[in-house]
Formats: structure tokens, sequence, C-alpha cells
């Protein structure tokens, strides 16, 4: 793919990954146009990359906005479903309406978008690239709805994958982070404040609010990481299906692979362990 006469859609753009994944881009020569529900993007991000409105659950919207593109640029070369957010808590105390809307987001969004651009990329070529989470192989206790949601649009992207394998030069990757320095622990916890919660629960309640299963602590990455490995996803030739984010996300991808007798201590090791250490600091 050229990238200099590449276009490109990005959503969630006005913050974290999305603003450095949408700097990336424009830093390689590509015309990026920026996306999120949200529209105080940064100054920056407004010089440099057209800015939209797009809330990826609503589908006149979507389809609205990628034929805008189509339409002014000529074609659409490269999506990235960036889009999303976490609900923190025990599966047990979070409410059907919250999993729901999440879902709508992280699973649903790609969807409607992948639905939106497929036909011009059967004319012309492009990329499919979807911002996962290591959390889509491995759940961790607390995070279960959003690993749910995760490992739900890796399955969805695995498929179309494979659907159009080989035809029309149409490829579809995965970039998998764990951890990542951005608001997301913040929208997270705020998710906790109004729960009503059962007291079986309060280790991984210690986890999420003093530890780091949310943050990452030493070990979360950078967006401008997340956003390099997605632009090699974009130009890399043949790219890969899955792009693993540093060593660390590669070692919890492969703890997958483990009996559940030895996985599931690993995970609630963790949270209290890091949370034991979070209340030193």
């Amino acid at each position: 793919m050229s990238t200099g006469a590449s276009v490109v859609l990005l959503t969630g753009a006005a913050s974290g990954i999305g603003a450095a994944t949408a700097r990336a881009f424009a830093d390689d020569g590509w015309t990026v146009y920026a996306t999120d529900v949200r529209t105080e993007f940064p100054a920056d991000i407004r010089e440099r990359c057209r800015c939209l409105e797009l809330d990826v659950t609503d589908s006149e919207q979507v389809e609205a906005v990628v034929d805008h593109i189509i339409e002014e640029a000529g074609r659409l070369g490269c999506l990235v479903n960036n889009a999303g957010y976490g609900v923190a808590g025990p599966v047990e105390d979070v409410s059907s309406d919250d999993v729901r809307e999440q879902f709508d987001v992280l699973v649903h969004g790609p969807h409607r978008l992948a639905q939106a651009v497929l036909p011009e990329m059967r004319e012309h070529g492009g990329r499919i690239i979807t911002v996962s989470s290591v959390l889509g192989h491995t759940a961790s206790p607390g995070l279960g709805a959003y690993s749910a949601g995760k490992a739900a649009v890796e399955s969805l992207s695995d498929a179309v994958r494979i659907e159009v394998a080989g035809a029309d030069d149409i490829h579809i990757s995965l970039v998998e982070p764990a951890w990542v320095e951005t608001g997301f622990a913040d929208g997270a916890l705020e998710s906790l404040r109004d729960a009503d919660r059962t007291p079986t629960y309060d280790r991984t309640y210690d986890a999420l609010e003093d530890g780091w299963v949310l943050t990452g602590g030493p070990l979360a990455t950078t967006p401008e990481a997340v956003a390099a490995t997605v632009l090699a996803a974009a130009t890399d030739d043949p790219p890969k299906a899955r792009y693993p984010v540093g060593a660390f996300a590669t070692f919890v991808r492969w703890t997958h692979w483990l009996p559940a007798r030895l996985q599931d201590p690993i995970h609630r090791g963790f949270g209290r362990a890091s949370a034991l250490l979070g209340r030193w600091r």
C-alpha cells in the first residue's frame, strides 16, 4: 500500500491511543479522517487531520461518514477501529444494560464499520485494523465484561479475515496491547462508584481500585507504542493477523494456553499482589 496517497478512517481519535495513532499516520503522509463521539479534538489533530463526529453505535451516521470520506477523498484505504471503553466489576455485579452498551461500541461498532467499508475495499483493496487487547484471549477478574467484548471482536475479525482471504487485496489485522497509559482506567473506575457490591468480591474490588488490574502500573506501555504498531499493520507487506504490543503483552497472550488450574491462580495472584504494592506506595 502506498502510504503517500492513502486515506485512513480512525475511530476514537480524540484522546489516548486514537490521538497518538492519528499523529502517527499523519507523520507518515496519510490523509487522516479522525473521528470520535466527542468533538473536542486536540489542537494539533484538528490542524493535521480531517475531524468528524462519529458515534459507532449509530448505523446511519457510520454509513454517512464513510460515504462522505469516499466522496471527498476518492477512496478509503484503511479503517482503524479504536473506539472503546471499559466496564469494570465482577460479572455478577455488572448490569446487563452496561454490558450491552459496551458491546455495542466494542463489537457492533466494528461490525457496522466493516459492512460500510468493505464494498469500497473490494474495488480498490484496503485494510481493517482493530485495536483489541490481550484480554480478548485471557480474562481478568473484575474485567470480565470487557474481556468478553474483546474476545467477541477478536472472533469477528478472525471470521472476516478468513472470509475475505485472497480476495481483492483486503487484509484484516488485530493489534493487541496489554495495559496502556491512557484514561481507560479512570473511565472504568467511574463505572464502579455507583455499583452495588457483593462482599464476596472485596479482593477483586481492591485489585481494581488499588492494584494494577486497570492501569498495569509499571507494566503499562505508551499510546505511541500502540500507534506505531497500528501503523505497521497498515503498511507491512504482507500484514500479520495479530500484532501483540510489547513483550509483556506477548507473555499474557500465551498464558491462555496454560491449563485453567495454572492460569487462574496467576490472574488472582496478580491482582492481590499489585493491590498490596499499591497501598505501600
